[in-house]
């Protein structure tokens, strides 16, 4: 029997979403919380309260109305909200997170109804653990945190950004198990440059200018020593911070705090988890591949250190891997004598080459992998793809940006133009192909790290998930079906954590301690007996 907090009696205990259970509450429970006559005299069973909801939501036509009909059942019932999902996941995991999230971000404070998560504003950076002691619930597992800055391919969302946290901790809890009360959104509010957000009076952020250099620097280190301070051991995960300063803020606390950052390793590991299962499918291996991307930032540079990584691992020499990728961005193909590459970029410049285009990079050399995080809608024309799918038997071609309309391509026409051939994985949702989407990762990493009491979350961790998700994909589609998610997660959580046990940031445990550990640390979305 579950304990009920003492102050939750009659409608205070209805608003309360984590422990309401509307129409489900039994006669006896009526009784005794003060609920008769606050509810209708039928009592439901959860799986009548899901038909129902879902009833309504198909009501709703447009995909950012079923968002918010989503978002207002979680802050009601936070139960029926997840059972919902569960149930019917391929259908409503691209509502509640990609692609429709974007456009939850654009409206946010025209749709804005109730608080949830953390606002963090730069006039009370001096506050920030007085913030974080307001935070709804004391015990936090896992925390998102966002600056809105380059939020998905839309950009800079501003306090808006907070849409992608609520998202991302709604599908912690969904696939990975942790529960709803242990996950906390924050948004860090520095401001916005978008300055229609800025302009319009229903923004409900900081109106100013985005703040950048030591005052942002500043900004960030004051949170994470906030942080440290409130909440040592929640693993905190930056997302969708801009390219200039995400590398650098996972860099300096990757090894002071227990976070990583989703954009760069969630997604290289995903990515990397697509192309070895790829690479089975056509026969081949990690080490015979030659590389193509198109787009430079963060999350790029983040795809090749893992799929970098891999080929070490099966047995070429570091400059050997190096010579097998060649990265595009909107000034044409990173070599050593452009002068306006970051550290990280320059590490895959090309020696003797020039500033050629995506398509001259395809015509001069037999790409078996096509990469795409540009955001460049169209950008894998139809004669790229034609001269990659002549020269290779199965490319492996992977339209990795969103939302959907900024797809480098559609799967119909990359399947057409190579009479069905190529091997594809993309960022936005569509029928009968696998989506490369970091929730095949990240909460796999959240689950593990809460499982095996986690120090600190490594590289290794993420190549351990790489393999593992490759390990249990079925080749081609290459990734799990949506509706297995949850076991999938379990599995790949045992690894994760496996490795960190090797890599000294875990301590060590029997695979049946382990394996009971994340059970444990599972939450199913089922009504406690009061």
């Amino acid at each position: 029997m579950t304990p009920l907090p003492a102050a939750l009696h009659g409608a205070r205990l209805l608003s309360t979403p984590a422990y309401n259970k509307g129409t489900a509450f039994t006669i006896e429970e009526r009784f005794r919380f003060g609920l008769h006559g606050l509810l209708p005299p039928y009592v439901e069973t959860l799986e009548e309260q899901v038909a129902r909801a879902y009833t309504a939501y198909l009501a709703y036509e447009k995909p950012l109305n079923r968002h918010i009909y989503l978002r207002a059942l979680q802050d009601n019932n936070e139960v029926l909200f997840y059972r919902l999902l569960l149930d019917h996941i391929e259908e409503m995991m691209p509502v509640v997170y990609t692609p429709v999230v974007a456009e939850a971000c654009r409206h946010f404070s025209h749709i804005y109804r109730r608080p949830r998560g953390l606002f963090i504003s730069y006039p009370l950076r001096d506050s920030i653990p007085e913030l974080l002691r307001n935070r709804p619930h004391p015990e936090v597992d896992v925390i998102v945190v966002t600056d809105g800055e380059r939020i998905l391919g839309i950009g800079d969302q501003g306090v808006g950004g907070l849409a992608i946290p609520i998202g991302k901790l709604s599908l912690y809890a969904l696939i990975g198990g942790i529960h709803p009360m242990r996950t906390l959104p924050i948004v860090l509010d520095a401001g916005s440059n978008n300055q229609e957000a800025r302009s319009d009076p229903t923004y409900l952020g900081w109106h100013h200018q985005r703040i950048a250099g030591p005052a942002y620097d500043e900004f960030i280190d004051q949170f994470v020593k906030a942080v440290r301070q409130e909440l040592p051991h929640a693993c905190l995960q930056w997302e969708d911070f801009a390219t200039t300063h995400a590398r650098t803020i996972l860099d300096r606390y990757r090894n002071e705090h227990l976070s990583f950052n989703d954009d760069i390793q969630g997604t290289g590991a995903v990515v990397l988890g697509a192309v070895l299962s790829a690479a089975k499918a056509a026969r081949s291996r990690i080490r015979d591949q030659k590389i193509v991307f198109l787009g430079a930032g963060s999350a790029s540079i983040g795809v090749a250190d893992y799929l970098r990584a891999a080929m070490r691992d099966d047995g070429l020499t570091e400059s050997e891997a190096l010579d097998r990728f060649w990265i595009v961005d909107k000034d044409g193909l990173l070599h050593d004598r452009r002068t306006d590459l970051t550290a990280e970029q320059r590490v895959y410049a090309r020696t003797n080459a020039a500033s050629i285009t995506l398509s001259a990079v395809i015509q001069s050399i037999d790409a078996t992998v096509l990469i795409g995080l540009s955001t460049a809608r169209g950008a894998f024309a139809e004669s790229i793809v034609r001269e990659m799918a002549r020269k290779t038997a199965r490319p492996i071609i992977l339209p990795l940006s969103n939302p959907t309309e900024r797809s480098e391509a559609i799967p119909t026409d990359l399947l057409a133009w190579t009479n069905g051939r190529a091997l594809i994985a993309t960022g936005s949702p569509f029928a009968g192909i696998a989506q490369c989407n970091n929730v095949y990762i990240f909460p796999a990493i959240g689950l593990a790290c809460v499982a095996a009491r986690a120090r600190r979350v490594t590289d290794g961790m993420f190549l351990a998930a790489a393999r593992a998700l490759a390990d249990n994909s079925p080749g081609d589609p290459l990734l799990p079906a949506l509706h297995d998610l949850r076991s999938v997660t379990t599995k790949l959580a045992f690894e994760i954590a496996k490795e960190a046990q090797r890599s000294g940031v875990a301590d060590p445990m029997s695979d049946e301690a382990l394996t009971q550990a994340i059970a444990a640390a599972q939450w199913f979305p089922n009504y406690p007996v009061f």
